[in-house]
């Protein structure tokens, strides 16, 4: 691991995503800055998190977006339609850093979710454009929030990490190692994303359909079921 003290900024994390990702990083014991456009409202959530998981969350602050962006490792989890919005004002603050983006630009349309084509081909390479010094990397798409919310819930999933930046899809990987349950997968350039991306309209649907919270397991790769990051 790159580094084990690494903290982290949720940029737009108090939407169901944010909140989950925070929670289970900070239950690692990873320091996170949660953010949002307003610091009340980011206090707000953290409290409530913290509230719901006592002595649990010590590692989790609300911040404002624009200090999210401050630590060595940021995520941007507010909604697809919104990414590059939020992210272009906070260019300087995002130079050279991993920025990781998890947006899937999905509409629902009856009982199915369907996938939309951005420009670029994905919401990462959107943020990538938007970001042209910092090095996005795209990564947790497939993961259920109403699970990583909820600490007494056992997370099983692969998760495929994906980035023009080695390095940093590495230090991705290694972060999300360190939350139990979750394999980190390297899946090659920032081009898979759009694939990655429009898969989850799939999964959304199959869950749907089942009233399930299902994500994907790979099976065949080395290291299933022990944590290990797969080097691709």
């Amino acid at each position: 691991m790159e580094d084990a003290h690494i903290d982290v900024g949720i940029v737009g994390g108090t939407g169901p995503l944010g909140q989950g990702l925070a929670v289970r990083l900070a239950a690692a014991g990873v320091p996170v800055a949660l953010g949002s456009r307003q610091a009340e409202r980011a206090a707000e959530v953290c409290q409530a998190l913290q509230d719901r998981w006592p002595g649990r969350l010590d590692a989790l602050r609300g911040v404002t977006n624009e200090e999210a962006a401050d630590p060595a490792l940021v995520v941007l989890a507010t909604p697809w339609e919104a990414a590059v919005a939020t992210a272009a004002p906070l260019a300087d603050r995002l130079v050279g850093k991993p920025v990781v983006s998890v947006g899937n630009a999905l509409v629902r349309l009856g009982r199915e979710a369907h996938a939309v084509v951005p420009p670029r081909g994905s919401v990462a390479a959107m943020v990538q454009a938007a970001l042209p010094e910092a090095r996005v990397v795209a990564a947790g798409h497939h993961l259920p929030a109403p699970v990583l919310v909820d600490l007494e819930r056992t997370l099983e999933a692969d998760v495929l990490v994906c980035g023009d930046d080695r390095p940093a899809c590495q230090q991705v990987a290694d972060l999300l190692q360190r939350v139990p349950g979750l394999r980190p997968l390297l899946a090659g350039s920032l081009a898979q994303a759009a694939a990655i991306e429009a898969f989850t309209a799939v999964l959304v649907t199959v869950n749907m359909g089942h009233r399930a919270h299902a994500t994907p397991r790979l099976a065949g790769v080395p290291g299933h079921g022990d944590g290990a990051t797969a080097a691709g």
